[in-house]
């Protein structure tokens, strides 16, 4: 073992958890741990759902790799755990993490900093004028929970009625509910790795829009990394992201989610403080886009651990 990874010690790898997320962390947790393992760290996984917390110090644990998408992962409340146990651990604090998991929020803080975002309205319930609200927001929308990754919970709708569907949908998530303007366009998502910015990613799918499906179970959708943009175009999108990521008080690692409609506007949609970590999956192609091996990016990201 190299004295540099040595100098990491025992690392408990985090994933699985409670959330709506948690096959997506179970495949995103083995591939970090094998590339640390391969890498000669001294790694194990730690499931917080059949774990319990108190079993880090125990078990002699020195720093913490969260690989915990969702709620109670990535939304702050883990990483406050974990600072009251002196751990350190990677990725966003505390603060990052729990703004950027709230979309309503997220939305409100780039509205400050006069960012790009669409146009939205925020729902507590189903007693909603479904009509005025869809066209207020141009006809078409799409409904988020506030809390929730990956796709889950999301609809699009162009009608009062299957407003009220998504919704009603929605509402199973989360008691309250974003409600965007639908754009239309292209979707990217730009990577950023301890303060710099990674190529950019164009994720293209047949479906309505990139849903859960299209990421993580159909064969359909197309990754196009460097995306296809002009030289403009990447610049103020990677500029974007990178104030976006700033904005939330995001640190260490992350993505940020970009729509370019047909008019070559870009509008932000979120930022994810722990994105899906398969080999296959946006981070990991864009650092290999830019040269890095899905070791060195777990090395990376293992580097700037948060210092509790």
């Amino acid at each position: 073992m190299s004295s540099s990874v040595n100098a990491f010690g025992k690392v408990a790898v985090m994933f699985g958890g409670n959330s709506a997320e948690r096959e997506v962390s179970l495949r995103s947790g083995n591939a970090v741990l094998k590339a640390l393992t391969d890498a000669g760290v001294d790694a194990y996984g730690f499931d917080p759902k059949h774990q319990a917390l108190t079993e880090l110090t125990t078990s002699g644990a020195q720093r913490v790799f969260i690989v915990l998408h969702g709620r109670g992962g990535e939304d702050g409340t883990m990483q406050g755990a974990l600072a009251q146990q002196g751990l350190p651990y990677t990725g966003s604090g505390v603060l990052g993490s729990a703004l950027a998991m709230d979309k309503i929020r997220c939305k409100w803080l780039f509205q400050a900093q006069k960012l790009p975002t669409a146009a939205f309205a925020v729902v507590h319930s189903q007693d909603t004028d479904f009509a005025g609200l869809l066209a207020s927001l141009g006809g078409k929308v799409m409904v988020k929970p506030a809390n929730e990754g990956s796709s889950i919970g999301m609809s699009a709708a162009n009608s009062a009625a299957e407003l009220e569907q998504a919704i009603a949908a929605a509402l199973k998530y989360d008691s309250e509910i974003l409600v965007e303007r639908w754009i239309n366009g292209r979707e990217f998502t730009v990577a950023i790795l301890n303060g710099q910015v990674l190529p950019i990613v164009e994720m293209r799918t047949p479906r309505a829009f990139y849903d859960y499906e299209a990421k993580y179970q159909a064969n359909s959708t197309e990754y196009l990394c460097p995306a296809p943009l002009s030289a403009e175009h990447t610049a103020m999108m990677q500029n974007t992201a990178l104030n976006a990521f700033n904005a939330v008080g995001a640190t260490g690692w992350g993505r940020v989610d970009i729509m370019l409609d047909q008019d070559g506007q870009h509008y932000l949609l979120e930022v994810n403080t722990v994105p899906g970590m398969t080999e296959k999956s946006l981070v990991p192609m864009a650092a290999k886009a830019a040269g890095m091996s899905f070791q060195q990016l777990v090395l990376a990201i293992l580097t700037q651990a948060q210092k509790a």
